[in-house]
């Protein structure tokens, strides 16, 4: 067991925490070897991995590393012997219990090193990679709307893009105004691509993110999603250094949602080599001009229009009528009011659901006029008329969401406007679109319809200043006037306090907001007197509080407070700020998860009003205060991951109105008998409650229980006895009488390893659309009434081990759409009849040892993916030629099937390999190639005659490559230690090459447009004399190259890239300024001479990093185009000549720059709007600034910040400010 978490504490009980891990995960994969017996700690993570894998919700997939399960079962040879060494020093429980886990898991399906691709770890770790993704995809979906418009084209002229082969990383880039529906259609293309990609990512709202929060920001969680054991990153500039170091040689999804500016994109995905071969970057923005960023622009850009009058019309329909058509008599004026719209989406579905439900056509009329005298292309003026329309109570609610609870708990925020008919009004501005409730109950919104909400919060001012009211770190700069109705929010939750800044916030800084109705604090201490201060306070979130936190302040009264959050606290039951809470008379909600020292709950009794109760992940908590039978209206208990919490008191029982009681993985031994008085409870939940050793039969009277989840199946037949009185019964996992349940939709049975049938009566459940039986490995027949599941969705039979056949039935399935029959070791064929499912749109069949698959399995119309992996499948060819298939699989063949289509072969060896060998013997027309697996020593490729493009990554045992065609154009190859490369200057047509390796030739490539050598570290001297139509050259981290020469006639170059290569001096002899646009020298450390550059007059950006031998830069007076500039750990630098003359300039950054004492007058940059200064020791001036109209100055890390200000004359205001030396600035 590996637990790779940075998080561990020195000094915690770490036994404990990785248990805990265990416990908390969803698959397990121990990994078995010859000594494994001999620990006592790796048994007993053993067993509680089997004790978890008897919850249906708990995956085992082991590894046997080196070792026979046979082995393990029986404690036979060495791994036998380990164990009788240790056995002496075990107990004799943890003797019994070890024995019998090491029995269960060798009869598990998993791999077998020695036996899987002959013993290759990195396709065994590979597979492991891609089995686990398999199982949690359904996590990953991004959610869209059901019944799209109009979406079903836009998605498949992409995907005809996406699915054409690409030698190199890809960007999407998919713009148009707002409402138009840019996000919904990347989501759809992200959900369809996910499945091939093991590390993907997904930002929403980048530009909405980055303002409130900073790019670095999302920089650190692009790098948690594809390096989740990642440390995160302080600055931007180390976080672009990691993402192209780390990120180079993973096939990523992305997923760039509202880019609004190329700084995001330079952040986060400038440049193309940053991301491996395959690669797809989705970017959305409503500007195209951001899709053009010189470094890596979207190789397919699409421009997604308005909806057309047909999709408008069904669209509109939808909304107004909820019905496919018009109500009599309202087609025409429909069509009429479509014309003013333009065929946006989000203008039509809110206006359509505004006009729901009117059926005078005189409110239709009037409607028609607004719209008449807008311009259909301004959308906040069109979404305003449904503003408009609302009720005034409503109209609070739509604004308080717009600018605080987007995210939040929909139930929480309900209790805030108890004044206002909360439940009304959230109906309400969910038919009319102008919210949406996401599937975790959090308010969701559309960008537009957020920004509407805040432009009329800010009456008239313009939005970007006034979003900088607040959302500011100190949150306390809201205009008194406005802050009379809203709610104030503190963002600082990662800010790290300033040295000598306290962290407190006094009675006086709230005096200018004593309506305040929301209240944020993380880390924050209150002082001073605050009567009457929070008398309008509803909801107080305050994060992290410590019990000192409340001592210095007085009057703190909560009178009106309905939802208090105080999770991750450090609160004691003992705590004295306890008597304030209490005064809290009408609390709805209060939160204490993550109390990190708790043990007994404190007294409820004057919680009266209680409705929500959350106590998870309470570590230490042993006791619930018996007051808790007072809270006569608690409808939620939460108690998840309290593992020492032993027993709930009987007073639980009488709570008449609890409807919710989860306990899942607690450390319950027992469940009070009293649970039977709750008539109201409708979801009980203890699943993976290893401790609990009874279930009281007063169970029986929870007459309206829909959703009961519990861990053994052991503990179910106590239940199931007496069942008459369940009748409300919709969700669980197994009753004695299954026919009779003729409502019931999901049935899983999944991991009961002692099931061997299913009764026959399973034909009944008409309703029935998912069924699991995964891992059911005892499971021996299917009955053929399961084809009288007409309304079946999905099947699961993977790892039923002892599965022999499957009926003729099942073909008829007819709404089946998803089949997995993956690893049933004992299944041999696969009927015909399964040609007749002709919905099926996923159909797994990964198991070697099935030996005959049906020619029928050509006919399916809809399926999008296969996966079979069979090595000598006899039917194999039939099947794979079928052109239904020809864009769908992943297989691992290894020899290609006999089929003469050639466009079919080519796309065929595009999908994913692992163990293909041999090539066809006849020759045929693949032109792109691209192995990404292991291959043998001597690669012959003769038969490809047409080969143009060659591809070989992961190929670590290749000597040879024989038979390349001279006409060869591409040509791509990694580092291998025994590989002898063929002499290159025969293939005089290449066009581009990237190598890691010693290379001959290559000076003789005078049609070579793109190189890439990358570290290699013999060469000294690169030149290249002949290469006229040389465009890009990449030879980074090269530590031994000193020279690059011939570069005087490449007359089209617009990129060269020397990074890292330590040795050089100067730069090369440039003949291609006027084309030049890219010039990366960073970590060039014996770099000193760079005059030459003063000749790159059209150069916009300048990047130069960890150059440490260079004093002084060119005059940048005659970079006249230059638009920003990052420099950064140029030690010696002294000083920037010219900089003060660059009119273009907007952006500019100074890191580390130790030696700079002075900078120019900056007035003359005119467009300058952002500066940065960041660790100059010396600098001690700043002139010009003043006269300037900067949106953001952060000056940090400089020795003489206060003589920085003076030169400034004190003019800045800005909320933004980042001086961790400086408290405050006016």
């Amino acid at each position: 067991m590996f637990k790779d978490d940075n998080s561990l504490e020195i000094g915690k009980d770490f036994d404990s925490e990785i248990l805990d891990f265990i416990t908390q995960s969803k698959i397990s994969i121990p990994i078995i070897s010859e000594n494994y017996a001999s620990s006592k700690w790796c048994l007993r993570e053993l067993v509680r991995i089997m004790d978890r894998k008897k919850s249906m919700s708990h995956m085992v997939l082991p590894i046997f590393y080196k070792v026979n399960p046979s082995d393990v079962r029986y404690l036979k040879g060495k791994f036998g012997e380990a164990f009788r060494m240790r056995e002496k020093r075990f107990d004799k429980n943890d003797i019994q219990e070890g024995k019998q886990a090491l029995t269960e898991v060798s009869y598990l399906n998993g791999w077998e090193s020695e036996k899987f691709a002959n013993g290759h770890e990195r396709e065994l770790v590979e597979e492991v990679i891609k089995t686990i993704m398999s199982k949690l995809r359904h996590d990953f979906q991004l959610d869209v709307p059901k019944h799209l418009v109009g979406v079903g084209d836009h998605v498949n002229k992409i995907r005809n893009w996406v699915d054409t082969l690409a030698s190199h990383a890809r960007m999407i880039g998919i713009y148009g105004m707002g409402g138009i529906g840019k996000t919904t259609l990347a989501k759809v293309i992200y959900n369809e691509l996910l499945n091939d990609f093991l590390h993907r990512s997904f930002l929403p709202d980048i530009r909405e993110t980055a303002h409130h929060n900073g790019i670095l920001y999302l920089q650190n969680l692009l790098i948690e999603e594809i390096l989740p054991n990642e440390h995160q990153v302080c600055k931007v500039d180390e976080g672009i250094s990691l993402i192209k170091s780390r990120f180079k040689g993973k096939r990523v999804l992305i997923l760039l949602d509202d880019v609004d500016h190329q700084d995001q994109l330079n952040a986060l995905a400038r440049e193309r080599d940053w991301f491996s071969t395959g690669s797809i970057i989705i970017v959305t923005t409503r500007y195209e001009a951001v899709l053009d960023q010189p470094e890596f622009q979207a190789d397919y850009k699409y421009e997604l229009s308005e909806l057309d009058e047909v999709h408008s019309l069904l669209l509109f329909k939808r909304h107004a009528f909820h019905m496919g058509h018009c109500l009599k008599d309202f087609e025409g004026i429909s069509r009429d009011i479509l014309s003013t719209m333009g065929g946006l989406p989000l203008a039509i579905k809110v206006i359509g659901s505004y006009l729901y439900g009117k059926t005078n056509e005189k409110v239709w009329q009037d409607i028609l006029k607004k719209l008449r005298n807008e311009s259909a292309k301004d959308v906040q003026k069109i979404l305003m008329i449904s503003y408009d329309a609302l009720e005034p109570k409503h109209k609070n609610i739509f604004l308080d969401i717009a600018c605080f609870f987007i995210g939040e708990d929909s139930k929480f925020a309900i209790y805030t406007w108890e004044d206002f008919y909360p439940y009304q009004g959230i109906e309400e501005l969910k038919l009319r679109c102008l919210i949406k409730i996401g599937d975790r109950g959090e308010f969701r919104m559309h960008d537009q319809l957020r920004d509407l909400g805040r432009s009329i919060f800010c009456q008239g001012q313009s939005l970007e200043r006034c979003l900088k009211q607040w959302v500011d770190q100190e949150g306390l700069t809201v205009k008194p006037e406005r802050g009379a109705r809203y709610c104030l929010k503190n963002y600082d939750t990662y800010f790290q306090w300033p040295r000598g800044c306290s962290p407190a916030y006094t009675s006086e800084q709230f005096k200018n907001l004593p309506s305040s109705r929301f209240l944020q604090l993380c880390w924050k201490a209150l002082s001073g007197d605050f009567n009457e201060l929070f008398s309008e306070l509803r909801w107080l979130r305050w994060f992290y509080i410590e019990p000192n936190m409340l001592s210095s302040a007085i009057n703190f009264h909560l009178s009106k407070l309905v939802v208090l959050e105080l999770s991750q606290n450090k609160l004691a039951e003992d705590w004295s700020g306890w008597s304030s809470i209490m005064v809290a008379k009408r609390l709805k909600v209060l939160n204490l998860s993550y109390s990190q020292v708790l043990r007994c709950t404190p007294d409820f009794s004057t919680f009266t009003e209680l409705e929500i109760l959350i106590l998870d992940e309470c570590c230490k908590l042993e006791q619930v205060h018996p007051s808790i039978g007072q809270v006569k209206r608690l409808v939620s208990l939460y108690l998840r991951n309290c593992l020492n919490l032993k027993e709930l008191p009987e007073e639980v029982g009488e709570l008449q109105e609890l409807k919710e009681l989860l306990l899942d993985d607690a450390g319950i031994t027992k469940i009070p008998m009293s649970i039977g008085s709750l008539k109201k409870l409708q979801k009980l939940s203890f699943p993976h409650c290893l401790s609990l050793v009874e279930i009281p039969i007063s169970i029986d009277n929870l007459s309206s229980l829909q959703h009961f989840d519990q861990s053994s199946y052991s503990l179910l037949s106590e239940i199931s006895r007496s069942n008459r009185n369940l009748s409300s019964l919709e969700c669980f996992n197994l009753l004695s009488s299954i026919g009779n349940l003729s409502s019931l939709r999901h049935l899983n049975l999944s991991q009961c390893s002692s099931l061997r049938d299913i009764p026959s009566s399973i034909g009944n459940l008409s309703s029935l659309q998912h069924l699991n039986l995964s891992q059911c490995s005892s499971l021996r027949d299917i009955p053929s009434s399961v084809g009288n599941l007409s309304s079946l969705l999905y099947l699961n039979l993977s790892h039923c081990l002892s599965l022999r056949e499957i009926p003729n039935s099942i073909g008829n399935l007819s709404s089946l759409q998803y089949l997995n029959l993956s690893h049933c070791s004992s299944l041999r064929e696969i009927p015909t009849s399964i040609g007749d499912l002709h919905k099926l749109q996923h159909l797994n069949i990964d198991d070697p040892l099935i030996k005959e698959i049906p020619d029928a399995i050509g006919r399916f119309k809809e399926l999008r993916r296969i996966i079979i992996i069979s090595h000598d499948c006899w039917g194999i060819g039939s099947v794979y030629c079928s052109r239904s298939l020809s864009k769908i699989i992943d297989t691992s063949l290894s020899t290609l099937p006999d089929c003469k289509d050639k466009s079919f072969l080519q796309n065929l060896l595009s999908q994913h390999f692992k163990v293909l060998r041999l090539m066809p013997k006849h020759p045929f027309g693949l032109t792109y190639l691209q192995y990404n697996f292991a291959i043998p020593k001597f690669l012959q490729l003769s038969c490809l005659i047409d080969l143009e493009e060659l591809h070989l990554y992961a190929c670590d045992q290749l000597e040879s490559i024989q038979g390349l065609p001279s006409r060869l154009l591409k040509f791509y190859v990694d580092s291998y230690p025994n590989l002898i490369l063929p002499e290159l200057g025969r293939f005089k047509y290449l066009e581009e090459l990237s190598i890691r390796l010693e290379i001959q030739g290559h000076g003789e490539l005078e049609f070579l447009e793109t190189i890439n050598i990358y570290s290699c570290k013999s060469i000294e001297r690169l030149i290249l004399p002949k290469l006229q139509c040389l465009k890009r050259l990449h030879a980074c981290s090269c530590n031994n190259l000193v020279e690059i020469g011939g570069l005087d006639k490449a007359e089209l170059l617009e990129a060269i890239d020397i990074s890292n290569c330590r040795s050089i001096e100067r730069l090369p002899k440039l003949g291609c300024f006027a084309t030049l646009k890219e010039l990366n020298i960073n970590g060039c450390h014996h770099l000193h001479g760079v005059e030459s550059l003063e000749r790159f007059s059209s150069c916009r950006s300048i990047f130069m990093k960890d150059c440490e031998n260079l004093e002084k830069l060119p005059n940048l007076s005659k970079f006249e185009n230059l638009e920003s500039f990052i420099i950064l750990g140029l030690i010696r630098l002294r000083e920037i000549p010219g900089i003060g003359e660059l009119r273009s300039l907007t952006k500019g950054s100074i890191i580390e720059c130790q030696s700079l004492e002075i900078l120019p007058d900056l007035s003359g940059c005119e467009k300058l709007r952002y500066v940065r200064v960041v660790a100059c020791d010396k600098l001690t001036q700043l002139w010009g600034l003043e006269k300037l109209d900067l949106t953001l100055l952060q000056i940090y890390g400089c020795q003489h910040v206060p003589e920085l200000f003076k030169t400034c004359n004190g003019r800045y205001e800005y909320e933004c400010f980042c001086i961790p030396e400086v408290i405050k600035l006016q």
